[in-house]
């Protein structure tokens, strides 16, 4: 009986401590009445080609609705990660909404991601290659084996000592790590069904090694990791890998559990540095809880409002 007792007050402890340290779970749907403003830039780029947000939309939406294959592959990189396809879609969606169109057929992107291979790239700037850039003392405290806590470390490095200073006679622009050194083409360079940046891919290379089984990444092979950003059967991967590290932040750093949120999910993928924004919201709700006053719930952008919008268009595919 005392045995059955203590087990009862163990078990109940233990309820108890899980229930104070679970993370709450994040209603669906959007938390702005109206669809945050969209930047200039995106529909700048949309009038120049002619066409509307909503007709991008519906050209992303046919090409799933299409392919059933495509939504195949959506469901088996999803299940390797643990998330909902509909995270995946909601970020191939709006990417395709509101920065490229999509094409009409899955078999142009595995064309382009061949035409990869016939051109010499390089991460660079001003004619210091990447591979030499991060040699600099600076990046003396990045000693990480994982890929993701590297190139983050390299990342605030670059904010801290870098971004839009001059260091050693060579003047650094105020841009983003990777716009700065993993654009060979032009700014704002992303590419592919996922829309990744090679700074993302970077990241999520020993994750996707892991899970997936795909040869890691190299920085010093641009090539290579462009094919891999162009390839969907090697980029979906990608896509949910780095979905899988927003929800893991907000519900490890945050307290929000925002799986069942594909417009949240969508927003972290469209803006990126989800750990740092998770402790940003963490370190204004203890604010908040410190003078009494309600938590703040994590919210969608424009990009992340669509995807909530449009839901059950979106799950009609599945």
């Amino acid at each position: 009986m005392k045995k059955l007792i203590l087990l009862i007050l163990g078990l109940t402890l233990a309820a108890t401590l899980f229930a104070a340290d679970a993370a709450t779970l994040v209603p669906a749907g959007n938390r702005n009445v109206v669809q945050p403003d969209i930047p200039g830039a995106s529909s700048r780029r949309t009038q120049a080609t002619n066409t509307t947000f909503q007709a991008k939309y519906r050209k992303v939406y046919a090409l799933l609705q299409n392919d059933a294959e495509l939504r195949a592959k959506i469901r088996k990189a999803a299940a390797a990660y643990g998330i909902n396809p509909l995270h995946i879609v909601g970020a191939i969606v709006g990417e395709h909404t509101y920065n490229v169109d999509a094409y009409d057929r899955l078999q142009t992107y595995y064309v382009k991601a061949i035409s990869y291979l016939s051109s010499k790239l390089s991460f660079a700037y001003d004619g210091e290659d990447i591979t030499d850039f991060v040699q600099r003392p600076e990046f003396k405290e990045c000693t990480m084996s994982d890929s993701y806590d590297l190139w983050e470390c390299r990342e605030q490095v670059w904010n801290r000592s870098f971004r839009g200073k001059t260091v050693g006679g060579t003047s650094f622009p105020n841009d983003r790590f990777g716009a700065t050194f993993f654009q060979p083409y032009y700014a704002g360079q992303t590419f592919g069904l996922g829309q990744l940046n090679p700074l993302t891919a970077l990241q999520m290379s020993d994750l996707v090694h892991k899970v997936s089984g795909l040869p890691e990444l190299d920085v010093a092979d641009p090539n290579g990791v462009y094919k891999t950003i162009m390839d969907p059967d090697l980029t979906l991967p990608y896509v949910a890998a780095t979905i899988r590290k927003s929800i893991d932040a907000y519900k490890n750093i945050a307290g929000f559990d925002i799986s069942g949120n594909p417009g949240l999910t969508a927003t972290l993928y469209n803006v990126g540095n989800p750990e740092q924004r998770a402790y940003a919201l963490k370190a204004e709700n203890d604010k908040r809880r410190a003078a009494g006053e309600t938590v703040k719930l994590p919210e969608e952008n424009y990009y992340g409002w669509l995807v909530n919008d449009k839901l059950d268009e979106l799950k009609a595919l599945f």
